[in-house]
């Protein structure tokens, strides 16, 4: 211990010795506060402040100015928490592949409902396996609520029923 303190006295009275016989060609020390306040004058104008970007919401591709025929009308999204009762309609994919979507068969009404995006659950997995099982086109009954997010419509279906061919004897 003794050694400890006798080497950390020598060691400071020797620091301070080449400090005083530091050649004259290095600058002189600045204390920290007079650098600090330098820094951070301000050299002529107020710095202004940064403001936040605010970024519009992604194109929708099925409804919108995004959609394919130039300045198409826009249809309005379903609230969220709807429920969609025993709508007919198909399985498709979406335009960029990346989705499966439900496109409804017109309702006798507005006919103005944009396809869904289906959010997976295992309705869905039914619904593909039913699909690439048939050789025809399938339409299905779905029940289930209504999402939304960033201006679209999903839809988490809670039944599914396939529409059987009708066949009429005479």
């Amino acid at each position: 211990m003794k050694y400890v303190v006798i080497t950390l006295i020598l060691g400071s009275i020797a620091a301070g010795v080449f400090a005083q016989n530091a050649p004259a060609t290095q600058p002189a020390e600045v204390p920290a506060a007079d650098l600090l306040n330098r820094m951070l004058k301000p050299a002529g104008e107020a710095p202004v402040p940064l403001q936040p970007i605010v970024l519009p919401p992604p194109p929708n591709s099925v409804t919108g100015q995004a959609a394919v025929a130039p300045n198409a009308t826009t249809m309005p999204i379903i609230r969220e928490g709807t429920f969609i009762t025993d709508r007919t309609g198909r399985l498709t994919k979406s335009p960029d592949g990346q989705h499966e979507e439900f496109t409804f068969d017109a309702d006798g009404q507005a006919m103005q409902d944009p396809p869904m995006i289906i959010l997976p659950n295992l309705k869905l997995e039914l619904m593909e396996q039913a699909v690439t099982s048939s050789s025809r086109d399938l339409k299905f009954h779905v029940t289930g609520m209504v999402t939304e997010y960033q201006n679209r419509n999903y839809l988490l279906m809670e039944r599914v029923v396939v529409v059987p061919d009708v066949v009429q004897n005479f």
